[in-house]
């Protein structure tokens, strides 16, 4: 019976067996549970294609999403101390760290870039909530001020995406101290006369709300994104109330004046395009490009120029070559005259 189980068996339930598919094929909606496959997610920028509902998106894939043609340049941003306080809970600030560079492949919570939106120059930062929450730590201090001296130097508009559960635990008062600072970073745009616009993704919440993520001049929200300083269950806990329905989302803070915009991911870049060429006073939009001139085909400005009519620089005659310039006209003879004979 050996060759029954050492040969037989094994064969028959690797033929039958059922073969395992990668995790990282599918995605389900956190919203209507519905399974998405992961190209179609991608190709429609990470938003639930039954239910609408916005997941979440990576620095990274917005800025391909957001800029001309997915070309941008990452912006240096200093390196702060790595553990300024020798923090520990459960375990150590630089392990925690560790991890979470590990598995998003990000060195820290923010990534800042320049480059083109619609052909408008523009500097763009962005949190990554995946990356320990998206909290704000130093680093990401050192971004928004770097975002800032950027944008002043080469005179761009900055456009910041906020994502995060608000300031980190594990660096104590020198996180809070960032709230001044951002503060400070985008008065510098003010007083240079530059455009600062927020796009306010789920969630955005803590110190962000209280600093630079409410200072902007237009502040745009991705749909039912949550918007707070406390969260509606510490809101609950704390008044013993049931809050209204949809309390905090978007939708609830535009109707209450909170919000300028609520746009969907698909529709985000051109209006962005179309808000920054508005605040720059540039002329709108281009929509497309207008064809080439066709070969062999001479401008009428060029025939203008060169001493003929626009009439006479197309003008052909039969059995001429279109384009070229008309053959001069023969003479004319005298009718019934003959020519004289040369002399010797």
């Amino acid at each position: 019976m050996n060759w029954i189980t050492n040969y037989v068996r094994p064969r028959i339930n690797s033929i039958f067996s059922r073969r395992e598919t990668p995790e990282n094929l599918w995605s389900k909606c956190d919203e209507c549970g519905t399974m998405l496959f992961h190209r179609e997610l991608s190709d429609n920028l990470n938003v639930c294609t039954n239910c609408g509902h916005h997941m979440a998106m990576t620095p990274r894939a917005r800025f391909s999403a957001l800029f001309d043609n997915g070309t941008y340049t990452e912006v240096k941003v200093p390196e702060p101390l790595a553990d300024p306080l020798k923090f520990r809970d459960q375990k150590r600030y630089p392990d925690r760290m560790k991890a979470a560079r590990a598995a998003t492949s990000e060195s820290e919570a923010m990534l800042v870039a320049e480059g083109e939106m619609g052909r408008t120059p523009i500097v763009a930062a962005a949190q990554d909530f995946s990356f320990m929450g998206g909290s704000m730590g130093m680093y990401v201090g050192n971004a928004i001020v770097a975002a800032a001296e950027r944008a002043v130097k080469l005179r761009r508009p900055l456009i910041l995406f906020s994502a995060a559960g608000g300031a980190r635990m594990q660096e104590g008062i020198l996180s809070l101290m960032q709230m001044p600072r951002t503060t400070v970073a985008v008065q510098m745009l003010k007083e240079a006369g530059l455009p600062y616009i927020v796009v306010l993704t789920h969630p955005t919440t803590g110190g962000v709300t209280a600093s630079y993520a409410m200072l902007g001049d237009v502040h745009i929200a991705e749909p039912n994104a949550l918007i707070c300083f406390a969260g509606p269950r510490v809101i609950e806990q704390t008044i013993r109330e049931k809050l209204p329905e949809g309390f905090q989302r978007a939708e609830y803070l535009l109707d209450h004046g909170m919000l300028d915009r609520v746009t969907p991911r698909a529709q985000l870049r051109e209006e962005l395009i179309a808000i920054t060429r508005m605040l720059l006073r540039l002329s709108p939009p281009v929509s497309g490009d207008l064809p080439a001139p066709t070969a062999g085909m001479e401008p009428a400005a060029e025939a203008e120029t060169a001493g003929a009519t626009p009439a006479a620089a197309t003008a052909t005659t039969p059995g001429a070559t279109p384009g070229a310039a008309p053959a001069a006209e023969p003479a004319p003879k005298a009718v019934g005259s003959t020519a004289a004979p040369p002399k010797a």
